[in-house]
């Protein structure tokens, strides 16, 4: 029950941090069309205006790297969080599967005991029967 509790847990924190990072990209990409890349649109002149892009173009290159960083970063931390969650769980799950052997073990072994208990008590009451209808008979 505790692990549903968790996975529930999961499902929501990760809803609306991924949402506000698509939100995050698609306003990014919006920006980087509109303003970077609007240089493509236009169209080439052979001008000394030609080394002044090259920073433009590396201003837009940051930006796309500085972007790309951010989205990555946020999705690397919500897998680092995801599998450190993973983890816990499946340690949680391991010990859980180890009390459930030792608990069938105890009850194997109460099993074993109830049934030499039972056969000891057949027995006697068998030996006690012999010896009534042996007294009887007698």
């Amino acid at each position: 029950m505790n692990a549903t509790i968790r996975s529930d847990k999961i499902e929501s924190t990760e809803a609306d941090p991924n949402l506000a990072a698509v939100s995050e990209v698609e306003a990014g990409i919006r920006d980087f069309v509109r303003n970077d890349v609007a240089y493509l649109r236009r169209p080439p002149t052979l001008t000394p205006d030609a080394a002044a892009l090259e920073p433009s173009t590396e201003a837009t290159v940051n930006n796309v790297n500085s972007l790309i960083q951010r989205v990555a970063g946020t999705s690397l931390s919500e897998i680092e969080n995801l599998i450190g969650e993973l983890e816990s769980l499946r340690d949680l799950l391991h010990a859980e599967g180890q009390r459930v052997q030792r608990e069938i073990s105890g009850y194997a072994q109460l099993s074993q005991a109830a049934m030499k208990s039972t056969r000891m008590i057949a027995d006697n009451v068998t030996q006690w029967k012999r010896a009534a209808d042996g007294l009887r008979n007698s």
